[in-house]
């Protein structure tokens, strides 16, 4: 089967373009596949973040054509006629943020024209937890052309059901990341950080609000009342940074707080996970989040709150713990149990066995299956799968 490919991918960074490459890995193993990917993914203007392109040695690039500019509708025609040209069987969109929706939606419309492919949305979310303007029109625009859908959560399977009853769609639980390397041993990645600490919790990714960075720094004081350990925060801020640093010098845990506000090279992600007992995310709202995929990836617990997919990632008890949003006493509660309990070791081996269930070769099936379908509309339902 010829398979297209259009999202973030190398050599722009992040999670979205780790998730294109490993999918492009897997599918090429019995598939003819190219990726197209952005010349300019956002205008300037509207990215908060330092840089939009990977740093370091990205060991996991693979080949792309950048010919899609976001916000220049010229590319747009010039990319489909590219695709065009390739003959696809299924066009793939991995899709995020309405922002994209003009652009994703009007590349698959003259795609099917002009072609016997057929058009496969990847949500991550239908209508992003940080709502602009124009969100709903974008999204119904970009899913008019589509044929099939596969979500990674319970969440955004109950958002795509009421956006767009009928929908054919899979859900297909987020794969594991395989693409930040092996872990190393914890005393290892703590003296290439200069840690000292005898206990180490990790935030890990973009600070945005929703991320609920702020929440777990006013559990610290809680925590720190029962045990000494050690947050590292972990992440390019897209707030201002300000805010935080003025929080952790009021809340006077400066000494117990290590932030770390750039962007995280593929090839040093590992000693981060590996250096850390637990990761939390505090997060104040989501659909799902690849964190955890990555905790799991390095076998590491996490803590998390109950909003979005998380609690169907996130086995409270088993693989981890599950706490209310926004509730500073009940994160700090479950880092000081987690201590108590001794819960690491019992954590770590659920994990390796829960990872097992996350695996690129569902996905992969999942969308062989949808190749082979009918043009149908028919629901698989969670009851039937």
């Amino acid at each position: 089967m010829k398979i297209v490919i259009v999202g973030t991918a190398s050599p722009l960074r992040g999670g979205i373009a780790h998730f294109v490459s490993l999918l492009y890995t897997h599918l090429s193993v019995r598939h003819d596949v190219e990726v197209v990917t952005f010349s300019r993914q956002y205008p300037s203007f509207l990215f908060p973040g330092k840089s939009q392109e990977e740093q370091g040695d990205d060991a996991h690039a693979i080949p792309t054509e950048q010919l899609v500019d976001s916000v220049n509708p010229l590319t747009w025609y010039a990319a489909a006629r590219a695709i065009i040209r390739k003959k696809p069987d299924l066009l793939i969109f991995k899709y995020w943020l309405p922002f994209f929706g003009p652009c994703f939606g009007t590349i698959a419309r003259l795609v099917k024209r002009a072609t016997h492919a057929r058009v496969l949305f990847i949500c991550d979310n239908i209508i992003p937890h940080e709502h602009r303007p124009g969100d709903r029109l974008f999204t119904r625009y970009a899913f008019g052309p589509v044929d099939h859908f596969i979500v990674q959560s319970a969440a955004v399977e109950r958002e795509l059901k009421a956006f767009l009853p009928g929908a054919d769609f899979a859900f297909v639980p987020h794969p594991v990341y395989e693409i930040f390397g092996a872990a190393m041993p914890k005393e290892e990645a703590r003296r290439r950080l200069e840690l000292g600490a005898e206990r180490v919790i990790l935030f890990f990714g973009y600070v945005r609000k929703y991320k609920g960075l702020q929440t777990l720094l006013d559990a610290m004081p809680a925590i720190l009342r029962q045990k000494p350990v050690t947050l590292l925060a972990v992440g390019e801020f897209y707030d201002s940074e300000q805010p935080y640093r003025e929080k952790i010098a009021q809340l006077g845990i400066d000494g117990s707080v290590r932030v770390h506000s750039d962007y995280v090279p593929n090839d040093a992600v590992a000693t981060y996970f590996s250096a850390a007992d637990v990761v939390v995310l505090p997060y104040l709202s989501a659909t799902q989040s690849g964190i955890v995929q990555i905790a799991y990836q390095f076998d590491k617990p996490v803590i998390a709150t109950d909003v979005g997919g998380l609690a169907e990632v996130v086995r409270d008890g088993m693989t981890g713990f599950i706490v209310p949003p926004n509730a500073p006493e009940a994160l700090a509660q479950a880092v000081i149990r987690f201590y108590d309990e001794a819960k690491e070791e019992p954590f770590v081996q659920a994990v390796r066995e829960e990872k097992k269930k996350y695996s690129w070769d569902a996905l992969v099936q999942a969308i062989e299956r949808f190749r082979g379908a009918g043009t149908g509309r028919t629901e698989q339902s969670r009851e039937d799968r």
